[in-house]
């Protein structure tokens, strides 16, 4: 695959992994890189030249949308959360065709076991994305005076933002925030290097050793998944995929609490909406 394209399609990752309730997982099923991001990053050490050549340009990717979209997406998820989130809800939409092609004239596309697993999947994610408006929710952490119990449960957080990374339709971020731990960590990446430097490292190399781990064992769960029972397992992932159509306007109306709608922005809407859907298809049939 053309590593210019890789690049691209982790650009698309990354800016999906900034904003509340969109899910790179998700993205990276809708762009065709997902199974092998999974086998290789489950398998890294099997081949390790050809899976760098596959990995850098995804991270590369990943990276760049991070640093330079960053305050872009996040100023217009802000001012111009209908658009915005329109967009991404294109995207997610403009793949899911691609994703039938997977299951189509499968034996088991006519077991109701797969039809089971979808709607399973499907009101996980709309379960979590209504987590904070069913429980009434809005509690954080503190890192401040952290004993081993705490840093023990930063570690197993970081294993489950992993998983969420990870698995399709679920934002890491989104669950961060469920369980209050979206805020202290984004502020002690900003304060890193501000006040109690060690401290502050210190937290985020125990959450971020936590995030690695979680993503090579889960990885390697999803491969296995994908290598025995692989219609069953693209059919969770179609109720993972088709549930962040509705997942991501939830989690910004959780987040937001109000968005304004007017005609201005509901045809802004349509057209990004479109854009998305468009981009998606094209890049997904690469």
């Amino acid at each position: 695959m053309d590593s210019l394209l890789l690049v691209i399609k982790g650009f698309f990752m990354g800016i999906a992994n900034v904003i509340p309730g969109v899910s790179g997982g998700t993205i990276a099923i809708i762009l065709g890189v997902y199974e092998k991001f999974i086998s290789t990053i489950s398998n890294i050490f099997e081949d390790l030249k050809e899976n760098l050549k596959f990995l850098i340009p995804i991270f590369l990717g990943m990276g760049l949308a991070i640093v330079t979209t960053s305050k872009v997406v996040g100023y217009s998820y802000d001012n111009f959360p209908l658009p915005t989130l329109m967009f991404f809800v294109g995207l997610v939409f403009g793949g899911i065709p691609l994703l039938f092609k997977n299951v189509k004239g499968k034996k088991e596309s006519k077991q109701v076991s797969s039809y089971v697993i979808a709607m399973f999947t499907f009101l996980l994610v709309i379960f979590m994305a209504s987590y904070k408006l069913l429980f009434n929710i809005n509690s954080e952490v503190s890192f401040v005076s952290m004993n081993i119990l705490d840093y023990l449960l930063l570690f197993i957080v970081g294993v489950i933002a992993a998983a969420t990374m990870v698995v399709p339709g679920i934002s890491g971020s989104l669950v961060l925030m469920i369980i209050g731990y979206y805020y202290p960590i984004i502020d002690t990446i900003n304060n890193l290097f501000k006040e109690d430097l060690i401290s502050n490292a210190f937290v985020l190399l125990v959450f971020g050793i936590g995030v690695v781990i979680g993503i090579v064992l889960i990885s390697k769960l999803l491969e296995i998944l994908f290598k025995k029972y692989n219609t069953k397992t693209y059919f969770g992932v179609l109720g993972f995929v088709i549930a962040s159509i509705f997942a991501i306007p939830i989690s910004a109306c959780i987040e937001l609490n109000s968005i304004t709608v007017n005609i201005e922005q509901s045809i802004v809407s349509i057209i990004m909406l479109v854009i998305g859907t468009i981009i998606s298809h094209k890049l997904g049939s690469e």
